[in-house]
């Protein structure tokens, strides 16, 4: 890896975050359905994320995404709780320290939209990101929040965000 690039998500990323995610389902035998391979904004990530309380950003490797990870309101919760979406690396991208990075700056955002939980749901194969979340101050809970659709997801975690943590 030569020249690491953390930004936000511009409208030419889509077709490649959208392969990223993909190929991490594939490559690493994940759910293809109640999970983020099925969700219909996969394919229009900038405009997803191109509103209010909302930002995603992409890893960039010499001009090529190899991950990212973004915040916006959890879908269908009257609670004012963000969601940590779409976090996902290449392999080339893992064990670098990005996956850390690219948490404390989704934090950071959603602390500044004045958000004051932030939620993730995830696979319970995906253990290595729930060491990266458990570090990050996420703590498990025992039921889901709003509703992503996202059936296949059984392992649900929040965090409290206030100007100290």
């Amino acid at each position: 890896m030569s020249e690491i690039v953390i930004r936000e998500i511009q409208s030419k990323d889509n077709q490649q975050i959208a392969e990223v995610i993909r190929e991490v389902f594939v490559v690493d035998n994940y759910p293809k359905t109640g999970t983020a391979f099925a969700d219909k904004q996969l394919d229009c990530m900038f405009e997803t994320y191109n509103k209010p309380r909302a930002i995603y950003y992409v890893i960039e490797n010499d001009g090529k995404i190899i991950g990212g990870a973004g915040v916006s309101q959890l879908e269908n919760s009257q609670e004012n709780t963000c969601e940590l979406q779409k976090m996902y690396f290449l392999h080339e991208a893992r064990g670098k320290g990005l996956g850390f990075k690219i948490i404390q700056m989704c934090l950071e955002k959603a602390k500044e939209f004045g958000f004051e939980k932030c939620y993730l749901e995830t696979l319970p194969q995906m253990k290595t990101a729930q060491h990266l979340y458990i570090k990050s101050g996420f703590e498990y809970i025992n039921a889901p929040m709003g509703n992503t659709a996202h059936t296949s997801c059984p392992v649900w975690m929040i965090k409290q965000l206030n100007s100290n943590t």
